[in-house]
């Protein structure tokens, strides 16, 4: 059954019933804290030094954001502005893209998976970017400009993304390109769009999960905050630092890691008041592609902590689990 887009154009005075959240999982928006993620700076002309901040990042937050990060400004504002023109589009005009199936390359849909106990109050649009030759004609033609906007974006990241797994591939002691050739054989994008909400405090823009990805690249909206992340069991709100963009550990970075590195839980809320978007950039392992520990990272004191799985394995779990669950990775442990 076709769940109701949230991008219509409409108003409401109240939340709707099928977007509350029981009353045991609500924001609580009074018992979100305050605090700083670490900051790095990519600009520094000591390999060794973002190294060891950023497995310094990796061990203590699995959250951190990055400055002169080489992605252009004029990018930045390009797909900020295309991304907020498509969620714009008639609704009928969307509805050319909606999907319920998550393996589909290219799909507009709504809530986080279809075993959700209450709709989100968010549309997104997800499709698949490398390599682009194989991807770019099923993207959207309207707006006018998305496909050139988009594939210069999707380029720029792939390349920091690229280099943000060199440095993790170090901090832990292995080869500089271990992470990339391990995990990321695939790159996503996913548009969000979160219209105001009448009632925030009762519903998600995304409830609490961990990413199913290796990396996750995001790029804020800089002047609507709404990413938390659960940290020493509390929930904290994230301030974008200007010009940064937020990255975060996925599930398959915490397997290959040996749990050195964790994926760290983390959620969306919404805004009475304003709309907010964001792009977030996933880098993970193609379907097939066996995931385990490095065995650089185990011995005797420490074995395997999870069982070898593929990654197709693993999606398929992840978007099949009931939202408010344990960590999917949990289920793959030896």
């Amino acid at each position: 059954m076709m769940k109701s887009l949230v991008s219509t154009g409409n108003r409401y005075e109240s939340l709707p019933e099928q977007y509350k959240r029981p009353l045991s999982d609500r924001p609580n928006l009074s018992q979100v804290f305050k605090e700083a993620i670490p900051l790095i700076d990519l600009g520094c002309p000591d390999r060794a030094e973002i190294v060891r901040q950023t497995g310094e990042a990796c061990r203590l937050y699995g959250f951190f954001q990055v400055i002169n990060h080489g992605i252009s400004g004029a990018s930045v504002q390009e797909i900020m502005g295309v991304t907020r023109e498509f969620f714009h589009l008639p609704v009928e005009e969307k509805m050319k893209l909606y999907s319920v199936d998550p393996v589909k390359k290219i799909r507009l849909s709504t809530s986080f998976n279809n075993n959700e106990t209450a709709h989100s109050w968010r549309d997104f649009l997800r499709f698949s970017c490398y390599p682009l030759e194989n991807f770019m004609h099923e993207w959207p033609s309207s707006p006018t400009a998305f496909k050139e906007v988009v594939s210069k974006y999707c380029t720029e990241v792939q390349e920091l993304g690229l280099q943000l797994l060199e440095y993790i591939s170090e901090s832990l002691g292995l080869e500089r390109k271990h992470i990339e050739k391990a995990l990321a054989e695939e790159q996503t994008i996913v548009l969000n769009f979160y219209p105001p909400c009448p009632e925030p405090d009762l519903t998600y823009g995304i409830p609490g999960h961990t990413d199913p990805y290796a990396l996750t690249i995001l790029l804020p909206d800089q002047e609507v905050a709404g990413l938390q992340v659960r940290r020493a069991g509390k929930w904290i709100a994230i301030d974008p630092h200007p010009s940064a963009f937020i990255i975060n550990l996925g599930d398959q970075i915490q397997a290959l890691s040996n749990d050195k590195y964790k994926s760290l839980w983390h959620r969306a809320i919404v805004n009475s008041d304003k709309e907010r978007i964001s792009v977030a950039s996933f880098f993970s392992p193609g379907n097939n592609v066996v995931i385990r520990p490095a065995e650089q990272l185990t011995s005797n004191e420490l074995p395997a902590i999870y069982r070898d799985y593929t990654y197709g394995e693993y999606y398929k779990k992840f978007m099949s689990k009931d939202v408010d669950d344990e960590c999917c990775l949990e289920l793959f442990r030896s």
